[in-house]
């Protein structure tokens, strides 16, 4: 009796030491590529946490894929394969229903303000579907531009019989394009438009050089004012938060906002690269003309509507609904402004903020 006290009391004695005394580690799971800028942020995030917890907490990064491929990285943070998580939304279309509301073509003019408004919509609402995890920060790439194989596209005209790679709210808005949207995961579109399994992407211009797309894709429509973006999150296991002692709780939460934001700068670095990398392969850029843009804005409005009508159906308040649309605009309105009085350039949005076009 006596020993079986003495094993229970040092097993006791174990746990604690290790979760508070030995170092804590954890696994990242990303599945961008390991050399693209978002991997070696999220690297530097891990670094830096090592280094503000003076070692307590150790935190080993699995980019590409390499733990979690990009449809399972929310599900195996539930899960406890991966400690936290990098993945959008996109990719699990259903799981975050509110949370799409976010990736509707609502007018963002760039990933900073993108970013802001995601951040602030998940403070305001705190969406039901996040409760199995710990959000650490969102983030969204910029608004998404026409990536095309070998057909360029001046007009909705163009775009009829073309496959498109879009997921989820993406590829709403490629159907309404006119155009046949197709889920393929991102780490195999380079080769779905090489072996011409898809005519294009809908996607951020940063991929050109993140995904090598350049290589394989000769045009590149602009048209990201009438299209949406990818909203990203990067998630903790619940029970793991849970289990970390407060310091280190305080330390992560504010590296935490401080990376969020380098990532929403980054994103509009990376587009810049983007365009550079393509120039440099001789990709051609198209932009529409004004009257042509307008038509393209008139073809996706349904999308917004469309979905709050069956946000609606699956028993969410319509009104409730429309709120949130309203509150996302008012964001957009106040983070664009806020960009253009920090002259915070981008590739995309109005032109007092904008730059490469």
């Amino acid at each position: 009796m006596k020993k079986a006290v003495l094993c229970l009391i040092l097993g006791v004695f174990l746990t604690a030491t290790a979760a508070y005394g030995g170092t804590i580690r954890l696994r990242f799971a990303s599945y961008f590529p390991t050399a693209a800028a978002q991997s070696k942020l999220l690297e530097e995030f891990c670094a830096t946490v090592a280094e503000r917890t003076n070692g307590k907490v150790k935190i080993d990064f699995f980019g590409g894929g390499s733990l979690l491929k990009a449809t399972k990285v929310y599900d195996g943070v539930v899960q406890g394969i991966a400690d936290i998580g990098f993945s959008h939304i996109e990719y699990t279309v259903g799981r975050f229903p509110i949370t799409e509301i976010l990736d509707l073509p609502l007018g963002y003019p760039s990933a900073w303000v993108g970013s802001h408004v995601a951040n602030d919509f998940y403070l305001r609402y705190r969406p039901k579907e996040w409760e199995k995890v710990h959000v650490l920060w969102f983030v969204t790439c910029t608004p998404n531009q026409l990536l095309l194989r070998n057909k360029p596209v001046y007009k909705l005209e163009d775009l009829r019989g073309l496959t498109i790679r879009g997921p989820g709210r993406i590829g709403q808005v490629v159907e309404a394009l006119g155009a046949t949207a197709k889920p393929v995961p991102m780490n195999e579109a380079y080769e779905a438009l090489a072996r011409g399994v898809i005519d294009g992407v809908l996607i951020s211009m940063e991929v050109l050089k993140s995904f090598r797309l350049a290589d394989v894709v000769k045009y590149v429509t602009l048209c990201s004012e009438a299209t949406n973006f990818y909203t990203f999150y990067v998630v903790m296991n619940k029970e793991k938060w849970d289990s970390l002692p407060t310091d280190v709780k305080v330390i992560m939460e504010r590296t935490s906002a401080e990376f969020g934001e380098r990532m929403a700068l980054l994103w509009n670095m990376a587009d810049f690269l983007g365009v550079e990398e393509a120039k440099k392969k001789g990709v051609k850029f198209v932009s529409l003309s004004p009257q042509e843009l307008e038509r393209w804005k008139k073809a996706v409005r349904p999308v917004v509507d469309n979905y709050l009508d069956f946000l609606a159906k699956k028993g969410y308040k319509r009104d409730e609904l429309e709120g949130m649309v309203s509150f996302i605009k008012d964001r957009i309105n106040y983070w664009t402004k806020r960009q253009i009085q920090w002259r915070i350039k981008s590739a995309t949005g109005p032109k007092e903020m904008r730059e490469a076009f």
